[in-house]
């Protein structure tokens, strides 16, 4: 298949299905905001720091362990096979471990992302039964990124986009007509990877998938091989949470539970966005990791050239959208019509989503460097952006400018990454175009 066309078909399966994945957590936002209020989305947006957690262990497992496959498929590597088995047994007991957290310590956990008098036992009631069944949405990614890089990403796309429209009917269901809360929010989004699974086993009935689940022994030396190359999934999500967590607590200090419930709105649309660079960046993984491996730099440098030009697309697309459409954006989740948080969220996102066209660069670029093995690079560019510098932005700026000091942190931390991002572009590729010279 032509390279161009190849990107093309990823790319655009990746993306619609990380938007459906992203759905989730919109919908809980959404239609918490109608039925619970204000008090109900800002305790959504304190526990959505752990479905970051969940979702990038998912994603690091997945991602990582389905990019090993593909480069081992096409070298005739005949340890392809125990891959998956590898990836699930991982994903198995993480799921276990976090589900006993939550069983045991949700609670506790609600104090330290935030939770007031006034949410504490809104957030318990969504996080307890999230991280309870977080065991799904751990292998709903990693079945994903295995039925993708197996040849099928329309099936993953397909699998993923109908568990979004069931989370999104069965959370008006649950919090409507049986009046469940934030209880009901939460089993509306553990349905949606459990249906998904349901479709994504389609590629096992029709035989049309080349990985099998195997009794093996587990490597820790292959697992963690297959880890290293999703790290960048993990951080991505990690950075997502580390970030909220940051603002909640600032947003708070400056603005109360109204400007947590603003940044709820700005965080979760936030949300949809970087799934939509997650989904591009996922997309020119396989055909990254096959030309890597083969080195074929044209077909490489291609592919990271048409996934650098949509991210930058979809980027101002973004903008444009913030700015021309943020008032009803914001509405949508503002049913109460409180004005304080029209005015914050509206503001929010046009200074936050200045961010994504370096955000989107550097999250294709950290893909990229862990899908051709340069796993300490792809690590340093999503540490930089996760931690590293968006800490000291989000704790110095607001006093500087206030609460346009919380929205402007994102924008400053991604700008300052994208330089040590394009400065490992240019050393990859010399690098790249003298080993093909002298092999």
């Amino acid at each position: 298949m032509n390279p161009s066309k190849q990107f093309a078909k990823y790319v655009t399966s990746s993306v619609l299905g990380m938007l459906g994945l992203s759905c989730y957590i919109l919908a809980d936002t959404y239609f918490i905001s109608a039925g619970i209020g204000e008090l109900g989305l800002a305790a959504l947006n304190i526990a959505i720091p752990i479905f970051n957690l969940i979702s990038g262990i998912g994603l690091m497992t997945g991602v990582g362990a389905a990019s090993r496959f593909s480069a081992y498929r096409a070298a005739k590597d005949k340890r392809a096979d125990v891959l998956f088995s590898h990836a699930c047994a991982f994903g198995l007991a993480a799921g276990i471990v976090l589900t006993v957290a939550g069983a045991l310590f949700s609670e506790k956990l609600c104090l330290l992302l935030g939770a007031d008098g006034e949410t504490l036992a809104l957030t318990n009631e969504y996080l307890k039964t999230l991280m309870c069944t977080s065991l799904l949405f751990i292998l709903n990614n990693i079945l994903t990124a295995f039925v993708r890089n197996d040849g099928n990403p329309r099936l993953s796309m397909a699998a993923m986009l109908t568990g979004s429209l069931a989370n999104i009917l069965l959370d008006y269901v649950f919090i409507f007509p049986l009046g469940l809360g934030m209880f009901g929010a939460a089993a509306a989004t553990a349905s949606a990877p459990l249906i998904s699974m349901l479709i994504l086993s389609l590629h096992f009935i029709t035989k049309a998938n080349t990985f099998h689940p195997m009794k093996c022994r587990i490597s820790p030396r292959l697992l963690c091989a297959c880890l290293s190359m999703g790290i960048f999934s993990l951080i991505t999500e990690l950075s997502s949470a580390v970030v909220m967590i940051l603002f909640n607590h600032s947003v708070f200090a400056l603005e109360g539970n109204t400007g947590v419930a603003a940044y709820g709105v700005i965080a979760n649309i936030a949300l949809v966005a970087v799934s939509i660079f997650t989904g591009i960046s996922q997309g020119l993984q396989p055909l990254a990791s096959v030309s890597a491996a083969e080195n074929d730099r044209k077909t490489l440098a291609r592919g990271l050239r048409l996934s650098l030009l949509l991210a930058l697309f979809v980027s101002a697309l973004l903008l444009l959208t913030a700015i021309l459409f943020g008032e009803p954006i914001t509405a949508l989740f503002n049913k109460q019509g409180d004005a304080k948080l029209a005015a914050l969220a509206e503001r929010g996102l046009v200074l936050y989503f200045t961010g994504f066209f370096a955000a989107g660069i550097n999250i294709v670029c950290a893909a990229f460097a862990a899908a051709c093995a340069r796993v300490r690079e792809s690590f340093v560019i999503s540490i930089l952006r996760g931690a590293v510098l968006i800490v000291p932005a989000v704790l110095f700026l607001p006093e500087i400018a206030g609460t346009d000091g919380i929205w402007l942190s994102f924008p400053a931390a991604e700008a300052l990454t994208l330089l040590v991002s394009v400065l490992f572009l240019v050393s990859f590729f010399r690098k790249f175009a003298k080993s093909a010279k002298s092999s």
